[in-house]
């Protein structure tokens, strides 16, 4: 599977969402304090953040015997670059156009 495509299924998820929104907000939990406030097993909180790592978005680290997770938000820029940032740069652009042309009337 290609590198986008693990990503945009980790991301499909929206309990994987939360995880990352979690670790945006704290880097470096443990498992412990991910599942801490999801309604689910720690098993299930193991396989989201097994997913999670398959696509690149979390590394986990080990220090001393807790394991340390970790957000990489490289994939997300990398998925913005290729398919948001094609297409938002045209509106863009016109938009600096038009602000250009209405400074340059007033």
């Amino acid at each position: 599977m290609a590198d986008d495509d693990l990503v945009f299924k980790a991301l499909a998820d929206p309990t994987r969402r939360l995880l990352l929104d979690k670790l945006f907000t704290r880097d470096g939990l443990t498992l412990t304090e991910l599942e801490s406030d999801l309604e689910m097993t720690r098993f299930g909180v193991m396989k989201h953040l097994r997913v999670l790592e398959d696509a690149g978005l979390v590394v986990s680290r080990r220090s001393g015997r807790e394991k340390l997770h970790y957000l990489n938000p490289v994939p997300i820029r990398m998925i913005h670059d290729r398919w948001i940032d094609k297409y938002t740069e045209r509106q863009a652009t016109a938009l600096v156009d038009l602000k250009t042309e209405l400074e340059r009337e007033s």
